[in-house]
């Protein structure tokens, strides 16, 4: 087996039992440690070899992108399919559900591959997102099954698992892609996500659902979600997560673009800044919830959206391969700020009964931002430069000051 991935699998396990037998968290965090990267990693995986398959079978090139695309787009639908089946089953059987479409959406992306079928692999690449969504939202389960004092350490700990994903994803697409003869390539790849998916599915069935039952929800009903999103904690903790998602989204998926097809960077420099600004995503999550325990939400925040006004700075500095990888490395730690900072804040908007659709607006919101910001970054770097790109980010970087420096306010009461 390949190296990577069975050092990826040690640290999995090595990190379940750190979190059970030091942390003594609860059983349902290393379930959704272990499973978890297994199926985040679908989204490295259609995001690593989506474009190289389009490439061969879409009717035009240009349409390369789209399966990942398509992915987002299924993300930001499927949140509200995640609200109403688990309001309706709870959120493991739910949950399950959804790992059971994603190993058919899975399945269908072979056949895509199999019989070059474009279309086919735009269906399959679009139900992958929906099985992306029930993960995503698998973050607040664990905030439910711990105490509020736990909650940023347990999120900080899910968030590491991210690398794992960003590893697992790719290598067992190249370990699997000759698994089944293709003329295509690849068909061999999905059926290892299948498999990873499936693991996952049978790890997911030791969870069990939070109990959460209050008083509250016997005897007040649920608010309307146009009243919960009037709330300034509601506002500032969707926008810490959407502008964080929509800024690092946008300017990342440019820089590949950017740096290799207009300025001829190697692609072994463009790997590396990528791969740099990916560690930069998650690695910091080891310290992220202890630093909002410490020194609270806002200065956080804050510190967040102050790294991103650096990432303008430097990135207007020049376009040379340490340019991009300080800006880089520098997004990914503003957005693990604002984006575990603004999943922290948002369950303090919403009773325990309306849990599922609060959450389902907000991931909603957060990645239809990120759909948004990634399908523009392409068209609007070709049409104008990398500098016009770095000064339309700047508005944003200034809104997400004023929402930090509110919040700042609101605690000071």
């Amino acid at each position: 087996m390949n190296l990577t991935l069975v050092t990826m699998v040690l640290i999995m396990v090595i990190a379940a039992i750190i979190l059970t037998k030091v942390y003594k968290f609860p059983r349902n965090i290393w379930v959704l440690f272990v499973s978890q990267p297994l199926v985040l990693s679908l989204s490295t995986m259609v995001t690593f070899i989506g474009g190289l398959l389009a490439t061969k079978i879409a009717p035009d090139p240009t349409w390369a992108t789209l399966p990942v695309t398509t992915m987002i787009i299924g993300v930001a639908s499927g949140t509200f399919i995640v609200a109403a089946l688990s309001t309706r089953f709870g959120r493991k059987k739910a949950t399950s559900i959804g790992f059971i479409n994603g190993i058919g959406a899975a399945i269908l992306a072979m056949f895509a591959a199999l019989t070059g079928n474009f279309y086919l692999l735009i269906i399959a690449a679009f139900l992958l997102g929906i099985c992306l969504a029930f993960m995503q939202q698998l973050r607040f389960a664990a905030l439910e099954s711990v105490s509020s004092e736990q909650g940023p350490k347990v999120l900080s700990a899910l968030m590491l698992s991210g690398i794992l994903a960003a590893f697992i994803g790719p290598e067992v697409a190249l370990i699997g892609k000759d698994w089944l003869p293709s003329p295509h390539g690849y068909a061999g790849s999905f059926l290892g996500l299948t498999i990873l998916i499936s693991i996952a599915l049978l790890i997911f069935q030791l969870f069990t659902n939070p109990q959460i039952v209050t008083p509250d929800i016997l005897e007040k009903p649920a608010r309307p979600i146009s009243q919960i999103a009037k709330q300034s904690i509601f506002i500032i903790a969707i926008c810490s997560a959407a502008i964080g998602y929509g800024l690092m989204s946008f300017l990342m998926t440019a820089t590949p673009i950017s740096m290799h097809d207009m300025l001829g960077h190697s692609l072994e420099d463009t790997k590396w800044v990528i791969q740099s600004h990916i560690i930069a995503m998650f690695l910091p999550s080891l310290l992220t919830g202890h630093l909002i325990k410490r020194f609270g939400s806002a200065a956080i925040m804050l510190t967040g959206t102050l790294m991103f006004a650096v990432v303008a700075v430097i990135a207007l500095q020049g376009q040379q391969v340490m340019h991009y990888w300080w800006a880089l490395v520098l997004l990914g730690l503003g957005w693990n700020f604002l984006f575990i900072t603004g999943t922290v804040l948002l369950p303090q908007s919403y009773k325990a009964h309306e849990r599922y659709k609060v959450q389902a607006l907000n991931d909603f919101v957060v990645f239809s931002v990120q759909a948004t910001a990634s399908l523009s970054a392409g068209w609007l770097l070709f049409q104008t430069s990398w500098h016009t790109l770095v000064y339309i980010t700047m508005p944003f970087i200034g809104l997400m000051l004023m929402v930090s420096l509110v919040h700042f306010k609101l605690n000071r009461k």
